[in-house]
């Protein structure tokens, strides 16, 4: 069935931006905003976006024509997914994410995609193609705890499946646990064999970017950031013969 979420049309004057992130030249957006919903994130702040407005999906629909033009001359890794999912559901309708990946491969650009979303197995043979990585967050196995802090984003479950299926089809596959919330404390061995049983060989961890509309939010639903379980995951991941590593 075609998506049919809130979204409003818009053009990007440009289709990249440097990037400070590690390993990452340049941004791509394909979309702004992001029905995800997440009561963690903080990009709306950064972005100085009203929250309300944060899941009504930008539809940059110029974006693979901007990215074509400015490929001339640039060199280094494209950074796909940095400050909204490039795969939320808007892309089974609009495919720009899938577009611009078909121009990065035809330019040989190297790629590191970040998403949430099982949409990505969709475009599993040209990203098996391109040279790059790609990451999927986990934050909980918590199918009920996923339905309140990200209602918008697919289950634990498939993005575990779809970790499976990207590293079995010899893409380079991590998967980012965060931002480590306090209710992952007594459950992180769960998380960690879960991780393991995917064939993923490395882990990102991030802790909470705490911002002051964010911290409010959160504190308002009782949910905090926390070290204890950062730090038990990060050993148990390393015992497990998992590359560990943080965002920042």
């Amino acid at each position: 069935m075609e998506w049919d979420g809130c979204y409003r049309i818009t053009e990007a004057k440009r289709a990249l931006s440097p990037s400070g992130l590690p390993g990452i030249d340049y941004a791509l957006n394909p979309y702004g905003g992001c029905e995800h919903g997440c009561v963690y994130c903080y990009a709306p702040e950064v972005l100085h976006t009203d929250w309300k407005d944060w899941r009504v999906v930008k539809v940059r629909t110029n974006i693979p024509e901007r990215l074509a033009k400015e490929l001339s001359g640039l060199e280094g890794t494209i950074g796909i997914g940095t400050v909204t999912d490039p795969y939320q559901y808007a892309e089974k309708r609009f495919r720009l994410t899938q577009r611009c990946l078909e121009i990065l491969k035809e330019r040989d650009f190297r790629i590191h995609l970040h998403t949430k979303s099982d949409l990505i197995l969709r475009d599993i043979e040209l990203i098996s193609s391109m040279r790059g990585e790609v990451g999927i967050t986990i934050t909980t196995l918590s199918d009920k705890f996923s339905k309140i802090t990200e209602p918008g984003a697919p289950l634990p479950g498939k993005r575990l499946d779809t970790l499976r299926q990207l590293s079995e089809r010899g893409i380079d596959t991590y998967a980012l646990i965060g931002p480590v919330l306090d209710h992952l404390d007594g459950n992180e061995e769960e998380l960690v064999e879960a991780i393991v049983s995917t064939g993923v060989e490395r882990v990102f961890i991030d802790r909470l970017n705490p911002r002051p509309l964010l911290t409010e939010r959160l504190n308002r639903m009782n949910i905090r950031g926390s070290e204890r379980p950062r730090e038990k995951i990060r050993k148990l991941a390393a015992a497990s013969g998992l590359s560990v590593s943080d965002v920042f």
